[in-house]
């Protein structure tokens, strides 16, 4: 069963491991997700759950938005996520999904969307290490050359160039959950992940963890 949660990235802070180390961790609102669909091969063509998060005002949904969420005798929410699974009937609508379903120790990946970071140059985006500071030297912070004089006469595709930073959909995989606090909705998640605070975050079981 691969079950996934919406949450919110809260902030950063540190606690203290079973070693009396001391671990950065990212402190994520996960949850509670009511099912608001749960989809069938036989009716959907393939068998998957939609899930939501959120709170959010009815004068701010649609009216089609609103009659898919009283079908399920779901109150109005903010954000819908659909994921795969094995065995729809495993779930029914109504049902909330909440932080109970991770443990401590368990091994997740973080989906999220970065930081925007506007219109960058090829040292900030790509870190290159720039050119000569030295006197007379007018290169300083360029890319050096980009293309060919004659053949092939045009900039390869691909091309590490100034540009748009950030803003894009990243997964960090093989996060361990530091801590569970069930009567918070909370999961403290060991190191950095995606996005501002406040940004949302999609919590799943890690699809790559090494085995023990």
């Amino acid at each position: 069963m691969s079950e996934i949660l919406i949450g919110k990235k809260l902030g950063m802070t540190q606690i203290f491991d079973g070693d009396n180390s001391l671990v950065a961790v990212t402190v994520v609102e996960a949850g509670p997700c009511p099912v608001t669909q749960v989809k069938t091969a036989q009716s959907d063509g393939y068998d998957a759950v939609q899930i939501g998060f959120g709170a959010q005002k009815e004068q701010r949904m649609t009216k089609p938005e609103l009659g898919h969420l009283k079908k399920a005798g779901i109150a109005p929410v903010s954000e819908l996520v659909e994921f795969r699974v094995d065995n729809p009937s495993d779930y029914k609508a109504g049902d909330v999904l909440t932080v109970a379903k991770f443990a401590e120790g368990q091994m997740v990946d973080v989906i999220g969307t970065t930081k925007g970071r506007g219109f960058q140059g090829v040292m900030k985006r790509h870190n290159f290490d720039g050119q000569p500071e030295t006197h007379g030297h007018m290169m300083h912070r360029r890319p050096g050359s980009v293309g060919c004089r004659q053949t092939p006469g045009h900039v390869y595709k691909g091309r590490k160039m100034p540009g748009h930073m950030g803003q894009v959909r990243r997964t960090t995989q093989n996060h361990p959950i530091m801590k569970v606090l069930e009567d918070k909705n909370i999961l403290l998640i060991k190191g950095s992940l995606p996005g501002a605070k406040g940004d949302l975050l999609i919590v799943r079981p890690a699809k790559k963890a090494k085995k023990a």
